[in-house]
């Protein structure tokens, strides 16, 4: 009897883990380009998706919307050019408005020779460390045509989509004072955090 209760309770936590655990390849699988939108402190943004050229990384960013993992986390980077006194990019997705990060899965490939661009407007795949292959959830906004992030002889940053409502609010973002975190380390971060409240698929756009 107690062998049955165990099984019984490891087949509940399988199918709810399961059920908690839906991939991105089955959200509007027959949709070559799904729309998400973020809800954010400082209003909405919609991005079209690119499966076509990006599926991998598509899929994998449909993975954490409809699981739930952006709900809370926060752009803990909004960097501007200082050189040539031009915006660069506003990144989020892998922190709680404590700067402390949140549950990853596993790292992806990188779709950079895709042929799409890092051009203004454009949201791509972030990956830590110079390893072009470690990208999971962070991802980031182009806040201008960002050429040197394309590839060449070496690994750029996989574009997956673009902004196609909500520019007002990338450049709210943009204006955000920003400061050093002791935590992250760095001087690109907000000081006052602007928080993702949610991530959903948009209903498909008829033909």
């Amino acid at each position: 009897m107690k062998n049955i209760i165990v099984f019984l309770s490891c087949l509940l936590f399988s199918l709810t883990s399961a059920a908690m655990n839906k991939e991105g390849s089955f959200v509007q699988k027959d949709n070559l380009f799904p729309r998400v939108k973020l809800s954010t402190s400082l209003g909405d943004i919609v991005i079209e998706l690119d499966r076509s050229r990006a599926p991998i990384t598509v899929n994998n960013f449909l993975t954490y919307v409809v699981n739930g993992d952006y709900k809370g986390s926060v752009f803990h980077r909004v960097e501007r050019d200082e050189v040539n006194e031009t915006d660069f990019v506003i990144q989020g997705g892998g922190y709680d408005k404590e700067y402390d990060g949140m549950f990853e899965r596993a790292p992806i490939f990188n779709e950079s020779g895709n042929g799409l661009k890092n051009d203004m407007y454009t949201v791509a795949m972030a990956y830590q460390d110079n390893k072009p292959h470690s990208g999971t959830r962070q991802f980031f906004f182009n806040m201008n045509d960002n050429d040197h992030l394309n590839p060449g002889r070496d690994w750029g940053f996989a574009v997956f989509g673009s902004v196609v409502e909500g520019y007002e609010t990338l450049d709210k973002i943009m204006q955000v004072e920003t400061g050093y975190n002791s935590k992250l380390g760095y001087t690109f971060i907000p000081k006052t955090p602007v928080i993702i409240f949610d991530a959903s698929v948009l209903k498909a756009q008829p033909l």
